[in-house]
């Protein structure tokens, strides 16, 4: 095959003289020698011109030969490799139509899920465990079957209402009592937990089931907390409270019913502190209507007096921080709203607003020396187990709420100057003799802090700010220079602003971040040279976890090795809550690497778990109180209950890449509680939501909107 392919032009000849065998250039059948001649004197003898011929050919088939060696070998490795590379490509970037068929995989399995957690669930005996499990699944179900969500909410309904009848307040008080000492909450608190997460939940799809349900679990008179006569803010759980929330929860849904529903409030004498949301969400369909309920509300809070009614004062401040809209076509301040917030009210509204906050305020006078830790607190509240805890007088009260007033005021002082210059001396007057600085705190408008401010951004802002401020601010510049991969600049602020504890913790998050760029080798003898120098296992995990995450683009194999050290250091029986956290961290890092290795760190706790919570059983009513009626809360603050929480949001996450493993694992509880929470977690993940009643955090990152709290 080879001479056939690879014959050179004309006739090849192998051997010489009459031994010669010729081969066609278009056939490899050897043909006979042609008839012997008698050469001439001139002519070159024939053997040499045979055995030269012969000598050029053989070196051409020669070379010919290696081509075709190199070319088969390239071939087949080409042919060998192909199908992984494809695929490896493939799985790297799925089309939209694959992304499409695992998004609908994803759910088929999550709502199967989901419907066994609901079967299972109804063998619970603890109310607020069914409860619980009703409210989320209905959450989750609202979009795929609207009707089966709405029968949830109605039994979760009837279970609160339930809870608010039986509910007694020894066994409250039981729950909250540590050691001995006073309870630390309001009287039936599941109650209240479980009426808030589902009249916030079934507000995320429907206004007016939201209220139906308010209604349905209201609870009796003997148990309900109202405000006090005093116009205190409302406690948890009263109506008025959770009234509130509901209003501001229902604007996004449906602005206009609740601008109805916000009046109907204002007009009863209350002042709910989600008003400027319904303001600006129903000024997205109706301008005019939402300009005639800011009107209405600022009238309102004019003629109460804000110096006695705390909640007329308190969405006074709410309307007053993120300033005035701007005119039509001026400036994007209602774009980058300052604390979450955007502005609510016209110019000329908010300044009289502003002008009548101001002379509340002017009225504060210096707390008097001796009595500056007495009973009443700046905002002139008995201060518990002080003393002196008797109920302060109505002037105490007053003085309380003109200084709470007046450091308000320090967030609006911009436009106080813009707006109100012949008040802003007396104001920053007044400041001064209260001891407070008359420094602006908003500083996020000043310096253009919103969104995601750079490390100058926060360096400006740091130089200028208060004290006590000013070292979050660095602190804050000194990431954001780290995350902005300037680590000479971080170093640098760190040693020239941060406090000795600060600084170390931010000098060693920019050692790993540097070793992680260097060659493979480097990185290696410096992670172990780190690692002799550390003390405990939690700072070699740590550390272990932050390098492989800075190394997972550039050298997912380096990653791998390190996290593969960190389990071998947790891959012995966990002794204490520490360690399992340790475990799940690891885990947690192998899920965006290799999710098998994950599945290897989880096993082994379930079973540990396990046997904790047998344990936990046995003594329960002896040394700890997990179970009740022989069944564990859903809803507990131990650390059990957490780590089980904590391992539910591992199995969510690694359900995405290996669902029928993940429900592997949360089938091995052994218990229905934990079995049924991890359950329910995994659901969540898939689905991508949050339980519709989940407390949002107030508390945002620099990346967020920008938040400067004093404390």
């Amino acid at each position: 095959f080879l001479w056939g392919v690879f014959s050179p032009p004309g006739h090849l000849v192998v051997g010489g003289g009459r031994g010669a065998v010729f081969f066609s250039k278009t056939t490899t059948t050897p043909t006979a020698p042609p008839a012997r001649r008698t050469p001439r004197r001139r002519s070159i003898p024939h053997f040499a011109i045979v055995h030269a011929k012969i000598r050029q050919d053989l070196a051409e088939v020669k070379s010919m030969k290696k081509l075709f060696a190199l070319t088969l070998t390239l071939v087949l490795f080409c042919f060998s490799e192909w199908p992984a590379f494809a695929q490896d490509q493939t799985a790297q970037q799925p089309t939209a139509e694959e992304q499409e068929k695992q998004k609908a995989e994803r759910e088929k399995n999550a709502y199967r899920l989901l419907d066994q957690v609901i079967d299972e669930a109804q063998s619970l005996r603890l109310t607020e465990n069914r409860v619980r499990v009703q409210i989320n699944a209905g959450d989750m179900l609202w979009d795929q079957n609207q009707g089966r969500a709405r029968s949830l909410f109605s039994m979760a309904a009837e279970g609160v209402a339930e809870l608010g009848r039986t509910q007694t307040q020894p066994a409250d008080r039981r729950e909250f009592q540590q050691g001995g000492g006073r309870p630390r909450g309001p009287q039936n608190m599941r109650f209240f937990q479980l009426r808030q997460e589902l009249v916030l939940a079934a507000a995320r799809h429907d206004s007016a089931l939201a209220y139906q349900l308010l209604a349905a679990t209201k609870p009796p008179p003997s148990v309900q907390n109202t405000v006090d006569q005093r116009g205190a803010r409302p406690q948890f759980g009263s109506e008025e409270n959770l009234e509130q929330m509901l209003l501001g929860r229902i604007a996004a849904l449906d602005p206009k019913f609740a601008a109805q529903n916000a009046e109907q409030m204002i007009d009863k004498g209350q002042f709910p502190r989600t008003v400027p949301e319904v303001i600006n969400q129903l000024r997205g369909q109706d301008s005019e209507a939402a300009e005639k309920l800011a009107d209405k509300t600022v009238k309102r809070i004019q003629a109460a007096n804000l110096l006695t009614n705390n909640e007329a004062a308190a969405l006074a401040q709410a309307l007053l921080t993120p300033g005035p809209r701007p005119p039509a076509g001026e400036g994007t301040a209602a774009k980058q709203p300052i604390q979450g917030r955007a502005p609510a009210l016209e110019q000329s509204v908010y300044v009289d607003l502003l002008s009548s906050v101001i002379d509340a305020a002017l009225k504060a006078t210096p707390l008097a020396q001796p009595n500056q830790r007495n009973a009443a607190n700046p905002r002139g509240r008995a201060v518990p187990g002080s003393v002196r805890s008797q109920p302060p007088t109505d002037a105490q009260i007053e003085q309380g709420n003109a200084r709470r007033l007046l450091m308000g005021l320090q967030v609006a002082l911009p436009f106080v100057d813009q707006y109100l210059p012949a008040k802003a001396a007396s104001v920053r007057q007044k400041m001064s003799e209260m001891g407070m600085s008359t420094t602006s705190i908003n500083l996020a408008q000043t310096f253009g802090l919103q969104g995601n401010p750079t490390a100058d951004a926060l360096l400006q802002a740091a130089a200028v700010a208060p004290p006590q401020m000013q070292a979050r601010l660095y602190q804050q510049a000194a990431y954001k220079a780290l995350d902005e991969g300037d680590t000479q600049r971080a170093r640098q602020i760190a040693t020239d602003h941060l406090s000795e504890k600060a600084r170390e913790i931010l000098m060693q998050r920019v050692d790993f971040r540097e070793m992680a760029k260097k060659a493979e080798s480097s990185r290696i003898e410096e992670v172990r040279q780190t690692l002799a120098r550390m003390q405990t296992d939690n700072e070699k995990i740590d550390f272990l976890i932050q390098v492989a995450n800075d190394s997972q683009k550039s050298n997912p194999k380096l990653a791998v090795q390190l996290l593969e050290e960190a389990k071998q250091m947790t891959s012995r029986r966990a002794t204490s809550y520490q360690h399992f956290e340790q475990q799940l961290k690891v885990a947690h890092a192998f899920a965006a690497l290799d999710p098998a290795r994950s599945f290897e760190v989880l096993d082994p706790g379930i079973n540990q778990l396990n046997e904790l919570l047998s344990a936990a059983a046995v003594l329960s009513g002896f040394e700890i109180n997990m179970f009740r009626d022989g069944e564990m809360s859903l809803q507990s603050g131990n650390g059990l209950t957490s780590t089980i929480n904590r391992y539910g949001q591992e199995l969510a996450l690694l359900a995405r890449s290996d669902f029928e493993r993940s429900e592997t694992l949360a089938g091995r509880f052994q218990f229905a509680e934990p079995r049924i929470m991890t359950r329910m977690a995994i659901v969540q993940g898939l689905l991508q939501v949050r339980p519709g009643g989940a407390t949002r955090n107030v508390f945002g990152n620099v990346g967020e909107s920008f938040v400067i709290r004093q404390d």
